[in-house]
């Protein structure tokens, strides 16, 4: 609550002259007083701002998005020009379009059917999405300002926390994260693209290559046949982007709701469709050991949008306004996460009656339908989940990383391209291959890396900057952003000292021949909020006078 409040209360004392965030034309916007300046290693500097009151509430100031002047050619190129008034496309319902595309997606269905798989009863598995979001849903709206604010993207943002050169450090990192995801997403389509083909043609008999990880020439095939498909649709651009989440919505919502309406009708009704018990209980196979479960699979489900929670100001400095993004967001995220979690939860918890197993798998409970129509209509709609999915929330953000890399060599379409490229190296299908190395692997080890990453980056813009940045600087090796060789040492500092807690836990999980103690182990089940607090706190007593 002290962050919450800290954050609300703060704006800087103004200076005589404006500041440069300032639109042209426009009422100035006072530019906050640098006192008490923490040295660095090098020329830059990171200024402790004082705080007297605020003249604009912070989810709702104007946007004070300009030009940079003379900005390194090195630094800038179209796509990482401060977004025009022209282009600021987004109002609520394009945002919240957005979230619905990327909460109706095959992973988040097998995250929240996963729960179930775990022991968790139906509603203990919605409560404990429904928690993990509302907290996720935070720094979701705390990055996304300064995104609409100054409508840069994400690596820009980043330069003033980590240096000019340091932001490609972390944007790499959150890039490769991306990159993985965008292979599983890949994997998921291709597969559901395979059982579409057999349920038209019949099943197809293959042996498995052993150079690829085990998987059938078929799988492979239909892995790069989707592969294509999505490329072809990011070689439009960002705007392609919002027309497919605006116009595959409704029809995810519709498909959705059919495949909830045929596990009711097939398990006879909502009783016993909602039949099976915690394990946890009473009496039960995993009797007493709930919060075992619960906090590892509440920091799984922050990890699963901790990657977009970095990078959402990709997508909001096309917003039209911060009332915009808060509300699409607001609306898009919890609400129909919630929704959607329940459909997962519901129909892997009705499986048990109708199939005899749990199945949390939605290509296969779509598989075992009978009838041609409903599997081929319920197939599709995987697809256009996928897709919708898989672009807006696993290119981006890597794409962006690589323009950040060479902006004069490399655009948006090719950072795209490489990025597509890298994600069928990363062999996706090793990750799917069980719920354990899903969620308690993948989910919550990367999240470890990026919890710090966002506790350092909201710290520097609420807290020391008072929500306000020095463009021409993010776009200069010669102002405050650069500090010493465009590295801030300090904030990569906090940033591991955030990562080490989380450590041994980690390789505890990954590394079977590996032992740790208990201490180690509860601190992994909680890897994003240990990093994302620790970070917090170090970076501010690493910055303080």
């Amino acid at each position: 609550m002290s962050v919450h409040r800290a954050i609300v209360r703060g704006q800087a004392k103004t200076a005589a002259r404006p500041a440069s965030g300032t639109c042209r034309g426009a009422k100035s916007v006072p530019r906050p007083r640098r006192t008490n300046f923490t040295s660095t290693s090098g020329k830059g500097r990171v200024p402790r701002l004082n705080s007297t009151g605020s003249d604009a509430h912070w989810l709702t100031e104007p946007i004070a998005a300009r030009q940079p002047v003379n900005p390194d050619p090195g630094l800038i190129n179209e796509d990482f020009k401060p977004t025009e008034e022209s282009k600021r496309t987004f109002d609520a319902s394009d945002v919240a379009a957005l979230w619905i595309g990327l909460v109706i997606s095959v992973p988040a269905y097998y995250l929240a059917g996963s729960l179930v798989e775990l022991g968790m009863s139906w509603w203990q598995g919605i409560m404990t999405v429904f928690v993990s979001n509302a907290i996720v849903l935070v720094p979701m709206i705390l990055n996304a300002h300064s995104g609409t604010k100054y409508g840069v993207p994400f690596p820009v943002l980043t330069r003033a926390a980590f240096g000019v050169r340091g932001a490609t450090v972390v944007g790499v990192l959150r890039g490769l994260v991306a990159c993985v995801w965008f292979g599983i997403q890949t994997w998921v389509g291709g597969t559901s693209l395979l059982t579409l083909y057999e349920a038209l043609a019949g099943p197809i008999v293959a042996a498995p290559i052993a150079f690829v990880g085990g998987i059938t020439g078929p799988q492979f095939g239909f892995f790069l046949a989707f592969w294509l498909v999505q490329v072809g649709v990011l070689y439009k651009g960002i705007e392609s982007i919002r027309i497919v989440e605006k116009y595959s919505a409704p029809i995810l919502i519709g498909l959705s709701g059919a495949l909830l309406a045929w596990a009711f009708w097939r398990a006879n009704g909502i009783g016993p469709m909602l039949s099976a018990t915690s394990q946890f209980g009473p009496g039960g196979p995993k009797e007493g050991q709930f919060m075992k479960v619960f906090l590892p699979s509440v920091t799984a489900n922050v990890g699963f949008w901790s990657t977009l929670s970095l990078n959402i100001p990709d997508f909001t400095r096309y917003a039209k306004s911060q009332k915009a993004q808060l509300t699409g967001q607001a609306i898009g995220l919890p609400v129909f996460m919630a929704l959607f979690s329940f459909l997962g939860v519901a129909v892997t918890s009705s499986t048990t009656v109708i199939f005899g197993e749990v199945i949390s798998d939605p290509v296969q409970v779509v598989s075992r339908i009978q009838g041609l129509a409903p599997t081929v209509l319920s197939l599709i709609g995987l697809l256009l989940a996928t897709i919708s999915t898989n672009i807006a929330a696993n290119v981006v953000a890597p794409a962006n990383a690589l323009v950040n890399l060479a902006p004069r060599k490399i655009s948006f379409t090719k950072g795209a391209f490489i990025t597509a490229v890298l994600g069928i190296v990363t062999q996706p299908w090793r990750l799917l291959s069980s719920t354990e190395g899903y969620i308690f692997t993948w989910l919550i080890g990367y999240s470890a890396l990026l919890g710090p990453i966002a506790g350092i980056i909201i710290a520097d813009y609420f807290l020391v900057r008072q929500r306000t940045l020095d463009i021409d600087a993010l776009y200069s090796t010669s102002g405050d952003y650069w500090y010493s060789g465009g590295y801030h040492g300090k904030a990569f500092l906090a940033m591991v000292i955030g990562v080490l807690p989380s450590l041994p836990g980690f390789l505890d999980v990954a590394i079977p021949s590996i032992t740790v103690p208990k201490i180690f182990q509860s601190l992994y089940s909680c890897a994003w909020f240990v990093g994302f607090g620790v970070s917090i706190v170090a970076y501010l007593a690493l910055t303080r006078e």
